[in-house]
């Protein structure tokens, strides 16, 4: 796998796909900036080896070219956390690009504009590709949350740069710890996977399978499973559809050898609302008319014990609807045991949005292994599927 630092870049213009797809507010000012920051340390070994940086990202998905989706909106962003003065580039190709790249000298940063406001881009065009391969002299990959598309500037490009392709640090370092859980991982194996929907997890579970001792369902999917085996769940969210393949994968589970935990109990509500009326009942006996929204204390004991016992660990998906602090309770106690394994010597791996976004909410970020920059990527490596923008390096 050869990364930035199997390349010297003095005098070469670096081309570096960056996902710098962040939020912004209404007045068009960036609220997270972990993206830009997780690209950092690609960009300055770049610079420091006196090579120039052409960074090219999408941002949004624009239909008309809308000026909330200028990259020219993040500029300041990212000369403030680079420490490095920004040249910007009004487009992503044509002359406008090419005399931005020409004037680009060795230490300096030019961001080009929104590669999505070229539908060539997402169509993986190989005219467009070729536009944009003629922007630099080694290209490079950094932009994980977009290395399961075959757009042209995350996989077709890379046809253009034979031996002059290279992953970025980041990019490597989410191949590295995603394989420390499906390959190279230490036993025993705990993943934890919740959220709202079963069918959304399906090949993720079935892949993982192998790889596992135990496996955590939790969050709303749990009621599909809780339902499947006879569980009264009142008016929780369930998968009717789904209830078969609920009873199939703990069946697999169990020719596996895998270990399977159900929550035991459910803190649920009269309404969907911070100021419902709540009780904790048994997971399998929920009160018509009330809907479980977050993880009981019997539930919270359980998988705690479960994490603490494991020396890898994968967290996807909440355990409640944790958006609403009064169901936050069982994904807070979650993560503090994660952390705690963590302390201990476990590895522990987050991803998934709305997992990533728990613990950056909750402050779990820096106390737990790695947490993944890569919603749907990081789903996809999961499910055993080969992503195009990493087969276009390694190829």
């Amino acid at each position: 796998m050869k990364t930035v630092n199997d390349f010297n870049f003095k005098g070469k213009k670096a081309l570096i796909r960056v996902d710098f797809n962040v939020p912004l507010n209404e007045n068009l000012e960036v609220t997270d900036t972990s993206r830009i920051e997780a690209a950092k340390a690609t960009i300055i070994k770049i610079l420091e080896d006196g090579g120039s940086c052409v960074l090219m990202s999408h941002l949004g998905r624009p239909k008309e070219n809308e000026a909330k989706f200028s990259l020219k909106n993040i500029v300041e962003s990212v000369r403030d956390i680079m420490g490095v003065n920004v040249h910007f580039a009004g487009d992503c190709i044509g002359k406008m690009a090419t005399e931005a790249v020409a004037n680009c000298a060795p230490g300096e940063i030019l961001l080009l504009e929104n590669l999505r406001y070229h539908s060539e881009e997402i169509a993986g065009d190989r005219d467009f590709a070729e536009k944009l391969s003629k922007l630099g002299d080694i290209y490079v990959n950094d932009a994980f949350g977009t290395a399961h598309r075959a757009h042209a500037s995350t996989a077709v490009i890379a046809d253009f740069f034979p031996g002059q392709k290279c992953f970025g640090l980041l990019l490597a370092s989410e191949i590295e710890n995603i394989n420390k859980v499906l390959g190279n991982s230490t036993r025993p194996v705990t993943a934890i996977i919740g959220g709202a929907k079963v069918s959304s997890k399906i090949t993720i579970i079935e892949n993982i399978l192998e790889k596992i001792d135990h496996l955590i369902i939790a969050g709303g999917m749990a009621f599909t499973f809780v339902k499947a085996q006879g569980g009264k769940i009142g008016n929780s969210l369930v998968e009717n559809d789904k209830l078969d393949l609920a009873l199939d994968i703990l069946k697999q589970a169990k020719a596996k050898g895998v270990e399977v935990h159900l929550p035991i109990d459910s803190v649920a509500a009269d309404a969907f609302s911070e100021k419902a009326n709540t009780k904790v009942e048994p997971i399998d006996a929920i009160s018509d008319g009330w809907m479980g929204l977050d993880a009981g204390p019997a539930t919270n004991a359980h998988f705690a014990a479960v994490v603490l016992g494991s020396k890898t660990i994968l967290w996807n998906g909440p355990v409640g609807v944790f958006e609403l602090s009064k169901f936050s309770n069982g994904t807070i106690a979650l993560g503090q045991a994660i952390t705690k394994a963590t302390a201990e010597g476990c590895f522990s791996l987050v991803g998934g949005g709305d997992s990533v976004a728990a613990v950056k909410q909750f402050g779990f970020s820096d106390k737990v292994s790695y947490v993944s920059t890569g919603g749907g990527a990081m789903l996809e490596m999961l499910e055993g599927k080969i992503l195009p923008g990493i087969q276009a390096i390694s190829s």
